[in-house]
C-alpha cells in the first residue's frame, strides 16, 4: 500500500513495516521536472507545495516509519531493500 492520510495511524498495526521512501528536495524537484506521465509539480505553486510538504508532512511520517529508504540510491537497490523487508 502507498499513500498518506490523516487516519493512517489506525492501520499501522496491520502491517509489518511502515516504510518512508525519502529523497532530498532537489532530487524530488528534478524528478518532477523531467517526468512525462504526471503534470503535477510543473507549476511554481505546486513546486512550493512539494517543498512545504517535505518540511511539514515528511517529519511526521518519519516519526511513525519503522524503516526509511533513501531513494537517491539506484532503483535496483531500493527494490532490494523493499524485497528484504518481505522476508521473515
Amino acid at each position: 500500500m502507498a499513500g498518506c492520510k490523516t487516519n493512517q495511524g489506525q492501520f499501522h498495526p496491520l502491517f509489518d513495516h511502515i516504510v518512508l521512501l525519502s529523497a532530498p528536495a532537489e532530487v524530488l524537484l528534478a524528478r518532477i521536472a523531467t517526468r512525462t506521465n504526471n503534470p503535477y509539480g510543473k507549476r511554481p505553486e505546486e513546486r512550493d507545495d512539494v517543498i512545504d510538504h517535505l518540511n511539514t508532512v515528511e517529519p511526521l511520517l518519519r516519526v511513525t516509519a519503522t524503516v526509511e529508504i533513501d531513494t537517491t540510491a539506484p532503483v535496483e537497490h531500493v527494490v532490494q531493500q523493499l524485497e528484504a523487508l518481505t522476508k521473515h
